[in-house]
């Protein structure tokens, strides 16, 4: 099978960002530095070839992907199981409004490691191996091309670490920044790293890592 290279973006900065309220698989609106940061990565991207486009079907990768795809000429091809983790019962609300309302799930989620279900939600696991088959499914229709993902934080969380052999159990110690470019390569069954977090297209300082 020949290599496909596969870009990996996250979405631009969100309102809910700037809160530290938790979206999940409910949504909010990019802030302004958002779109100026899906503008600036349209824009560095747009002189490389992409042979398809595919984002998560929630609006902040989507808006951002179609920033993207405007620019580079390529439409965007949505797939739900690109997502950001379904986060239940805290989804819209901040850690502290979960600590404060939902304290014995506040406690459980922060003790009982990736296979823990949120009520209403799902586990980190579950994230992790919906993600994981989507990227690969992407990978595997696309033998040698170059494809271009709009997606989340914790999606690529979960692909850096299978990536590299990072254990879901273990803390993380890598930054996961709005509108970086990571670049991975999948061939006969395996995936290498290229580069990580790749945020030379925005003004120093104009990132966030919120996860």
């Amino acid at each position: 099978m020949a290599s496909t290279q596969v870009v990996v973006v996250r979405h631009g900065e969100t309102e809910w960002n700037l809160e530290g309220r938790l979206q999940g698989h409910l949504d909010s609106p990019l802030t302004e530095k958002g779109v100026a940061q899906a503008r600036a990565l349209a824009d560095r991207l747009e002189g490389q070839a992409f042979d398809v486009l595919y984002s998560s079907d929630l609006g902040r990768a989507y808006h951002t992907a179609e920033i993207i795809g405007n620019k580079i000429g390529v439409a965007v091809t949505t797939d739900k199981r690109l997502r950001e983790r379904h986060l239940g019962i805290f989804q819209g609300r901040t850690w502290r409004e979960i600590e404060e309302t939902s304290p014995d799930e506040y406690a459980l989620y922060m003790g009982s490691g990736p296979d823990y279900v949120i009520p209403e939600g799902e586990s980190a696991r579950q994230r992790f191996d919906r993600t994981i088959a989507c990227l690969e499914d992407v990978a595997c229709s696309h033998p040698g091309a170059t494809v271009l993902v709009v997606a989340h934080g914790g999606v690529l969380n979960g692909l850096f670490r299978h990536t590299l052999g990072i254990p879901l159990e273990a803390s993380r110690r890598f930054k996961l920044w709005n509108a970086g470019i990571n670049t991975f390569y999948y061939e006969d069954g395996a995936w290498t790293l290229g580069t990580w977090g790749d945020v030379g297209h925005l003004p120093l300082g104009d990132t966030l890592d919120d996860s």
